[in-house]
């Protein structure tokens, strides 16, 4: 399912960035997804937002999520795979900034 995702770290001590990258596959519990960045690690705190269409999009759902796997792929890619832990609701249909498990 190739979806666009946005993905942030979320601990301070890491450097901060923002990649756009594309899934390869997901689950309700994860994303495998590709990219360029070779900052990511096992252990590794996320904010995932996931499907990613704009920045205000009402549909957006984000993510608090662990890195579980990191591959090495051909043309200096890299395979991410992803444990969503918690969704951080912002729609209307929870209060603001309230917290589910995922």
């Amino acid at each position: 399912m190739a979806r666009p995702a946005r993905v942030r770290p979320s601990d301070p001590r890491d450097e901060h960035f923002e990649d756009l990258a594309v899934s390869a596959n997901a689950s309700k519990d994860g994303i495998y997804f590709t990219t360029r960045r070779n900052s990511y690690y096992r252990g590794m705190r996320l904010f995932v937002t996931f499907p990613y269409n704009s920045p205000h999009d009402p549909m957006n759902c984000e993510y608090m999520a662990e890195v579980v796997r990191v591959e090495e792929l051909p043309n200096d890619k890299f395979g991410v795979a992803v444990h969503l832990k918690l969704a951080v609701t912002y729609g209307d249909s929870a209060p603001t900034g309230s917290l589910t498990r995922a």
